[in-house]
């Protein structure tokens, strides 16, 4: 298993502060190197994956799944975002939408957000009976047995932001237009409801958190460490070997068909930059 964990290069002062941009951007290549090698190796192996990115809003979940996608392919890294659930799926068996989006050999499937929405958001804003949340808490480590039990590696995140820095984050979404589409109406509520969050996150925790389906607890206030710790980590935590490549080189081009390929008199796009 390849060991992708940065040398310490800090002293413990220097861990205290925001991470430097250099520091940063140089350790995310390392990392996105191993995350290209562990794309190979799931591919080659047929392993199943599942990751679980949980996390208050504004905690950087969106954020740090961008750095784990952003160098992979998105034939074997798959991103599942899923919206508020239609009347057709209000109807259906909790999981059922959700089940449909898990991998086939050699993916790896990322669900920003998941069925933790009945424990978190579903839960504490009362879109649940409490029944349904009680019988969600029950059940979930029993159907997780059954999905690890399966064959499938299954993988859970919780991204922990505290209060001043999810305050300065919601904030500076007020204050630039590039980010006003972050900020909803169900964020704004739930910023004003922390504690019941807390106590939903704790219970879920408690419920959830098994030997079989661990929760791995990310701190999160300093953004650029929460990627380059999350992405250490799911290298550690999925075993792999770095695949040998045939070495490549371009072949030549045919130039018995060749012509002018130029597209002239076409209509280009203004070169204005």
């Amino acid at each position: 298993m390849l060991d992708e964990r940065p040398e310490a290069e800090e002293s413990e002062g220097e861990r205290g502060k925001k991470l430097k941009r250099k520091i940063y951007e140089r350790e995310l290549r390392k990392l996105q190197v191993g995350l290209c090698h562990l794309q190979e190796a799931v591919r080659q192996s047929g392993e199943r994956v599942i990751v679980v990115f949980e996390g208050r809003d504004a905690a950087g979940k969106g954020g740090t799944i961008k750095a784990i996608t952003e160098r992979v392919s998105p034939r074997v890294f798959r991103v599942v975002a899923l919206p508020a659930p239609s009347d057709r799926e209000k109807s259906q068996m909790f999981l059922q939408r959700y089940i449909a989006h898990f991998p086939a050999a050699g993916e790896i499937v990322i669900f920003d957000r998941s069925w933790y929405n009945r424990a978190g958001v579903e839960h504490v804003m009362g879109f649940c009976s409490k029944a349904e949340y009680r019988r969600f808490l029950e059940l979930c480590p029993r159907i997780e047995h059954f999905i690890v039990d399966g064959g499938i590696r299954l993988i859970k995140f919780w991204l922990e932001v505290g209060k001043p820095e999810q305050k300065r984050r919601f904030e500076a979404r007020i204050a630039d237009p590039l980010r006003h589409w972050k900020l909803s109406p169900m964020d704004l509520e739930s910023y004003g409801r922390w504690y019941d969050f807390s106590r939903a996150r704790d219970a879920m925790l408690a419920a959830t958190d098994t030997e079989e389906a661990p929760w791995h607890i990310v701190r999160s206030d300093d953004k650029r460490r929460a990627r380059l710790n999350c992405i250490a980590h799911l290298l550690h935590l999925i075993p792999h070997k770095a695949v040998k490549r045939e070495a490549v080189s371009l072949p030549k081009r045919d130039r018995d068909r060749a012509y002018d390929d130029a597209l002239r008199h076409r209509r280009f796009v203004p070169e204005l930059y």
